[in-house]
Parts: C-alpha cells; structure tokens; sequence
C-alpha cells in the first residue's frame, strides 16, 4: 500500500470546502457505480473482440470430428420440408 499517496490524499480532502468535499464524494461514489456495472456495459470494442475470441476458442476441440458436406446441407436438415 502506498502510505505516501494516502496521507497526502488525507491531507487534500481535509482542506477541500464542504462543496468540494460534497463534489469529491460524488465523483468516488461514481467510480464504485461504474465498478459494479456489467462488462457489456462497460467493455471497449477491444475488450469485446478480446473476448469472444476467448469464448470461441475454449469451445474449440481438437478430437471433434469434422462434419460432412451432407451432414450439414439443407435436405439433410430439413428433409421434405425444405
């Protein structure tokens, strides 16, 4: 822990007026509202695709047979009705 930066923090916020102090305690209590908000909410396009791509991989196996042409055409899917 940084024993430094608290006490100076300490140090700042006792001198703040009680309107900065109101101020400075709203902008820490938005800091915890956007800690508890979901990822989807909060994640970067990055962080998004970043993502996936880890989703997708641990789907991924290397026993998993490779399916056919005709396993997966339309008449074998659908059948009559397509």
């Amino acid at each position: 822990m940084n024993t430094k930066l608290v006490e100076s923090l300490a140090q700042v916020v006792q001198s703040l007026t009680p309107e900065e102090r109101e101020l400075f305690n709203q902008k820490v209590m938005s800091l915890d509202e956007i800690e508890e908000r979901p990822f989807y909410e909060t994640a970067t396009t990055e962080e998004w695709i970043k993502a996936f791509r880890e989703w997708a991989e641990s789907h991924r196996s290397k026993n998993s047979p490779m399916l056919s042409d005709e396993a997966i055409s339309r008449e074998s899917m659908y059948g009559d009705r397509g």
